[in-house]
């Protein structure tokens, strides 16, 4: 079971997976997780240079900024490990105006794909959806992405939209997909 909203970080464990409320401290560990996904998934998708060049300075210092306002209420962030090995992270932004949870970043170190950590992190972040009385949630993926679509779309979520902007030089398009809970 995860944290209610607001509570101390209790750590929930499903053997050997751990699913924690990333706290201040964990803004290196989910910089460098975050880094690494997307120089795998987002290969050939975005420019070489971009992925290879200062990507890590640039996460982290969205992870300091958005990290803090996470772990201090404006939603959820947590980390999946195994074995103390932080192998995963999520965060999203509690709900807006239309009762809609955004989950703003899901990712898996490439190594660890396939073991059932961006499932259990999803299934964590849509119960904390619901225990804060979402109506649903929605997410932005880009266009080229095909196994992060068919993550979503496996488990139920649609794409509703499709938006256009720069990322890394270029201008990708990304879609929106939404899940009612």
């Amino acid at each position: 079971m995860m944290p209610e909203p607001g509570s101390p970080s209790t750590p929930s464990t499903v053997s050997p997976l751990t699913l924690r409320c990333a706290s201040a401290a964990d803004v290196a560990t989910v910089t460098r997780m975050h880094t690494a996904s997307w120089r795998s998934a987002y290969r050939g998708i975005l420019p070489d240079a971009y992925l290879d060049g200062n990507l890590e300075a640039e996460r982290l210092q969205d992870w300091a900024y958005k990290l803090p306002a996470l772990v201090n209420g404006d939603g959820l962030a947590l980390i999946a490990e195994i074995d103390g090995e932080p192998l995963g992270l999520a965060c999203a932004m509690n709900a807006d105006a239309d009762g809609s949870v955004l989950l703003d970043q899901l990712h898996v170190l490439p190594a660890a794909k396939g073991r059932g950590l961006g499932s259990a992190l999803i299934d964590a972040v849509e119960n904390w959806a619901r225990a804060s009385d979402a109506d649903s949630m929605h997410l932005l993926v880009l266009s080229q992405n095909a196994a992060a679509i068919g993550f979503y779309e496996s488990r139920g979520w649609r794409r509703s939209g499709m938006v256009k902007a720069p990322l890394g030089g270029i201008i990708v398009a990304a879609f929106r997909y939404e899940l009612t809970l």
